[in-house]
């Protein structure tokens, strides 16, 4: 397997990888709607933003350059990690309103330990000519942001590629042409159901550096353990609000259950702070304690994969019954072991 272990040294501390960022929607709302997790959940001590969404909603953007923090804003300890993406996800229905240089300005103000270049993401609907220039202009975001990056924070380029051959390709230019601490894989989520095409393309990331390697998007309970067995040093996800959203409730080793699916159960499986001490209709009727739930159902999920890498089990054994419900995933995934098994 791929899986490995590193320290990313960061302006608010030292953050251990791989590692899961929640995705925060502060900025994308009047109010944030994630609960608290920072110093309960002892893995999540970061947080993914959309540096975009913050400078563009005015009453909190006057606040961050009239004396608040954006951790006082998100009323999080200040040594939590700050990963302050582009909200290039934005364009994909919008037209792109920034530059690398407020982007980078943006990030700058924000005090994000880890800045993303903007990028434009794919999409299986645009002709193929569209997507090279949207491949080319995320790569000319990306050496303009490495020209005007300074300071300690990390820039990872941002990287779009529907084949594996241009994943490489566009990695290997960057390395060339620019200077990064790491690289974030995008344009995942609207492929995300096609297993077998992404496990390729971030193998093919894999193979391309040795540096960071972040994927967007794709931080949920079924991908985490397949991401891990492919070497990602991390990921971000928003599964976590959406499912409670949806009333889902989310089982590490299973996935997703909807509640209105739950009936004959005085409590739930999980036996997390959340579900330990309550109901199942308490938490049925709590979207709050419902989406604390799913942040710790995700961290249980790293926390196994961790173990079974860092003892004595076999990975792939483990994996093999991970997948053995699902046979998409199952596909999936014995395609990358076959990948992996020739590469190591």
């Amino acid at each position: 397997m791929l899986y490995r272990q590193r320290k990313l040294d960061l302006p608010h501390g030292v953050l251990d990888t791989p590692v899961l960022f929640p995705v925060r929607n502060v900025g994308k709302r009047s109010s944030d709607n994630t609960p608290k997790y920072v110093g309960t959940i002892p893995e999540f001590s970061a947080a993914m933003i959309n540096a975009r969404s913050i400078r563009n909603r005015d009453p909190m953007w006057n606040r961050l350059t009239n004396g608040v923090t954006l951790r006082e804003e998100m009323d999080v300890p200040e040594e939590t990690i700050i990963f302050a993406d582009s909200g290039g996800f934005d364009f994909s229905e919008q037209e792109i309103d920034t530059t690398p240089k407020k982007t980078i300005k943006t990030q700058r103000k924000l005090d994000s330990d880890i800045h993303g270049t903007i990028d434009i993401p794919l999409s299986r609907e645009n002709r193929a000519a569209e997507n090279q220039r949207r491949i080319d202009r995320s790569i000319e975001f990306a050496l303009e942001a490495s020209d005007l990056h300074t300071g300690d924070a990390l820039l990872f380029a941002s990287v779009h590629g529907y084949d594996p051959e241009t994943i490489r390709n566009n990695i290997q230019y960057l390395e060339n042409h620019g200077e990064f601490d790491g690289y974030a894989l995008g344009s995942m989520v609207p492929i995300r159901t096609d297993y077998k095409k992404v496990t390729k393309l971030v193998l093919a990331a894999r193979n391309a550096t040795e540096k960071h390697l972040h994927v967007y998007g794709l931080g949920g309970l079924v991908y985490q353990p397949l991401l891990l067995y492919l070497g990602v040093d991390s990921f971000d996800s928003s599964a976590f609000i959406r499912s409670a959203g949806n009333r889902n409730y989310l089982i590490p080793g299973f996935g997703g259950e909807e509640l209105h699916n739950i009936e004959d159960l005085d409590r739930l499986p999980c036996p997390c702070p959340i579900c330990g001490q309550r109901s199942l209709e308490d938490i049925r009727e709590d979207r709050t304690a419902l989406t604390q739930h799913n942040l710790w159902a995700l961290a249980t999920e790293l926390r196994r994969f961790k173990y079974i890498a860092e003892s004595d089990r076999d990975v792939e054994n483990y994996l093999d019954l991970r997948f053995q419900g699902n046979e998409v995933t199952k596909r999936a995934y014995e395609t990358a072991k076959q990948q992996v098994r020739r590469l190591t």
